[in-house]
């Protein structure tokens, strides 16, 4: 069986919180909060959609331009 090429990868905390340039803890935050849609893997652990997280940084850019 072939595997499916993966178009939209998986980003943890960390990744995500170096490319807006913020702690980790505030990437958890604004899931809580309903700011970024997080998904729970099985152990718990949250990952974020790497599309969602370039449209957020997209955004934040054409605002503060």
């Amino acid at each position: 069986m072939a595997e499916q090429p993966n178009h939209d990868a998986l980003l943890t905390p960390a990744e995500v919180a170096a490319l807006f340039r913020v702690n980790p803890k505030t990437v958890t935050r604004w899931a809580r909060a309903g700011k970024i849609t997080a998904i729970r893997t099985l152990g718990g652990h949250r990952r974020f959609r790497a599309s969602e997280i370039r449209r957020c940084l997209e955004m934040m850019e054409r605002e503060g331009a």
